[in-house]
């Protein structure tokens, strides 16, 4: 592993001088409470479904490839009490806010966060039961890059190609373990072909922004090693015609509910 950033700790300081560069935001109910740049990168409900979907029990070893700010990474260890999160980032900026909100949430025995990029693959690989990713949605030269730097990583693939996150979750998971993909609805197909014959029994869900509504996110999550066929769930529509959320998708942001793909699938 990577050796651990060092950065302030002390959860007392974190929050003691107002800062108006900041915001401190709520998540999972206000279980877990984010320290977020107002420009920059911020958590979406994205990062909460990812978080959702990943099938980690107390004692799984879980891997983030580029953590930002650490928002998925809490959500799945407050969900799942003994699992052991580690995440990754290039961006140094990213990594302190991430080491903020861990100390912040008092998750320190849980979650770790180191420097690293996803293209670098030294080390042990194969060491993790699951792996999560939130690409990068935009291919670089396809769209205006943000102004913001830390933002524009986020959302831009300029630092690392699609082919780049996949080889990364494929490199790190164990032999029969799960790899969690967020990514936009109309490039599932470039994922598909990038775990083609490495990552098999392929979960597909949409998320739609409601009823009728095409999706604009899917989450894809599939077991290494295992060449069963793939399979496109009923999809989970986010908003309510009248309500802010679908009963569904409250259950998984305010409450911290699992988002079970195979039982998701099996209940509808």
């Amino acid at each position: 592993m990577t050796e651990q950033t060092a950065l302030n700790t002390n959860p007392q300081s974190l929050a003691s001088a107002p800062d108006e560069a900041v915001s401190i935001d709520d998540f999972l109910g206000g279980s877990i409470k984010l320290i977020q740049p107002r420009d920059g990168y911020r958590v979406s409900m994205d990062t909460v479904m990812l978080a959702a979907s990943v099938p980690a029990k107390p004692g799984d070893r879980i891997i983030e490839g580029g953590v930002g700010s650490a928002g998925a990474a809490l959500c799945l260890a407050k969900r799942v009490p003994g699992a052991m999160v580690y995440g990754i980032d290039i961006q140094d900026d990213m990594l302190r806010y991430a080491e903020r909100n861990i100390a912040y949430n008092n998750l320190g025995k849980q979650v770790t966060v180191a420097k690293g990029c996803i293209t670098d693959l030294s080390g042990l690989e194969a060491e993790y039961d699951h792996v999560m990713v939130n690409p990068p949605y935009l291919a670089d030269g396809k769209a205006i890059r943000p102004p913001v730097a830390n933002k524009g990583l986020a959302h831009m693939d300029s630092s690392a190609a699609l082919k780049d996150w996949v080889r990364f979750c494929i490199y790190k998971v164990r032999n029969r373990g799960t790899v969690s993909i967020i990514y936009r609805a109309d490039r599932v197909d470039e994922v598909i072909a990038h775990l083609y014959r490495r990552v098999g029994e392929l979960k597909i869900m949409p998320l739609w922004p409601r009823e009728g509504v095409p999706a604009k996110r899917v989450i894809i999550q599939g077991r290494k090693g295992v060449h069963g066929t793939a399979s496109i769930l009923p999809g989970l529509a986010l908003h309510g015609e009248v309500a802010r959320y679908t009963h569904e998708a409250e259950a998984i942001l305010r409450d911290g509910a699992a988002l079970d793909l195979k039982g998701f699938a099996q209940a509808r």
